[in-house]
């Protein structure tokens, strides 16, 4: 059996710690006994263990047990999940614009997405694909399906698609489609009125069109009569700062303060502050949380209420406000690391801990009005839009559903003595009592 070489694994993590950590050499100068240990395991496992094992991939597992034992959220990318990362902080890719579901020996388009090849080829809700590219997707799964329709824009697919038959339970095959890949713009940003003078607005995640997506929105709240505005960060992970730092600074303006990052190195200190003018600085607002709004969203939530400039409605956030900077290896993989956490415009530190579970019911945003809905009305919440039907010629469809928060916040911005209570923490939320009803519920409508 081929034994692993000593000198060539140790040259290679020391070189390894010393290319990402150039002033740790001490450390590695002090450690090489712990490193002559890990070898030293390396090549046992690699002699000894019952089935044959690869080097690299042993290398790999130590790599990936180094990042594993620091914190949640540093971790080893290996090459296709790094290259994935890129796809989805850019904000975009190649492919036809279908959200899709898994059926029995088919795949069901849930809606195609507004502006894309999809739409534009009039494929409709509830149409069931057969076959990608002649290939039958009866054994094919969702991801696999979906990667085989993403591609370089301007290259071809081939679908092939059922649809119902009118007045009938029927289906038909269609012609089949061949259409043209574009660059996709993932939705982030939803906007409706929803009374005459309140504009919602809904921001999935912060990538590279978030802001660009938003001002659109906003600029068609404004001109359809918003006065005031209901900002929904929940269900929200976070994403690029930038973004989120831009979304701030849209609200607050005057070169206000709206995070800072602090490490344990001080070149890892760093302001970030709104610019001088904000277009959206004066206008009444109520800012939604919940337990899985994180990161950027914290970001936003904290700055907005150090500075009593929306009342924040909902639950305590998540607790992820870490930097980690992405570093690259020479395989395509990289690493990323936690070396910094945020922390609010009144130095509140948002993050904790969260492989200590005494830290539990610590850290993140607690909004100034707390509302705890019912699980069955968060599932309606966070599959909202995800069920919103976009169909060709017609006009965006929402489900029905209870939004206890969203009706608080609108009852504040109605109510001006409400709203300036709630900024200041003093605003309790009436109770809602259950009521027993023997009736049977009423259908969602569609």
């Amino acid at each position: 059996m081929k034994k692993i070489n000593k000198n060539a694994i140790l040259l290679t993590v020391v070189f390894f710690l010393g290319t990402l950590f150039p002033y740790a050499y001490s450390a590695v100068d002090s450690g090489l006994n712990k490193l002559k240990t890990l070898i030293d395991v390396m090549q046992y496992v690699k002699e000894n263990y019952v089935e044959e094992t690869k080097t690299e991939d042993l290398v790999t597992g130590a790599i990936t047990g180094l990042m594993d034992s620091l914190d949640m959220f540093s971790e080893y990318l290996p090459p296709k999940d790094y290259k994935a990362l890129k796809t989805e902080t850019k904000g975009e890719f190649g492919g036809i614009g279908l959200r899709l579901t898994q059926g029995d020996g088919f795949l069901e388009v849930t809606s195609p997405m507004p502006g894309t090849p999809a739409f534009e080829a009039k494929i409709m809700p509830k149409d069931r694909i057969i076959a990608i590219d002649g290939a039958d997707v009866k054994d094919m799964l969702l991801d696999d399906a979906v990667e085989k329709m993403r591609g370089k824009p301007g290259t071809k697919v081939r679908l092939t698609l059922q649809r119902k038959k009118e007045n009938s339970a029927d289906f038909e095959t269609l012609p089949e489609l061949t259409l043209k890949r574009a660059n996709i713009v993932p939705e982030v940003v939803f906007s409706r009125m929803i009374t005459d003078d309140i504009g919602y607005l809904y921001v999935v995640d912060f990538s590279g069109h978030t802001m660009e997506k938003v001002n659109a929105a906003l600029k068609d709240l404004k001109k359809q009569g918003m006065q005031k505005l209901v900002l929904d960060l929940r269900f929200d992970p976070g994403g690029l700062l930038g973004s989120a730092v831009d979304l701030a600074s849209a609200f607050l303006g005057d070169e206000k303060m709206i995070v800072y990052t602090k490490g344990r190195k001080p070149e890892y200190y760093q302001e970030y502050k709104a610019p001088m003018k904000a277009d959206y600085k004066d206008i009444p607002m109520v800012l939604l949380v919940n337990e899985a709004s994180a990161s950027g969203s914290e970001i936003v939530a904290g700055a907005l209420q150090d500075h009593k400039r929306a009342a924040l409605v909902g639950a305590r956030t998540f607790g992820k406000a870490s930097v980690q900077q992405l570093q690259p290896l020479g395989d395509g993989s990289a690493i990323r690391l936690t070396i910094a956490y945020y922390y609010t415009p009144l130095g509140r530190l948002i993050h904790r801990n969260h492989k200590d579970p005494k830290t539990a019911g610590t850290g993140g945003i607690m909004p100034d009005v707390v509302v705890n809905p019912k699980k069955e009305d968060m599932v309606q919440i966070y599959t909202l839009y995800n069920m919103a039907i976009y169909t060709p010629g017609k006009k965006t469809e929402y489900p029905q559903i209870h939004d206890e928060a969203l009706d608080i916040a609108k009852d504040l911005l109605n109510n001006p003595d409400k709203y300036a209570l709630a900024l200041q923490g003093k605003y309790e939320a009436p109770k809602t009592e259950e009521k027993k009803d023997d009736k049977k519920p009423t259908e969602t409508k569609k």
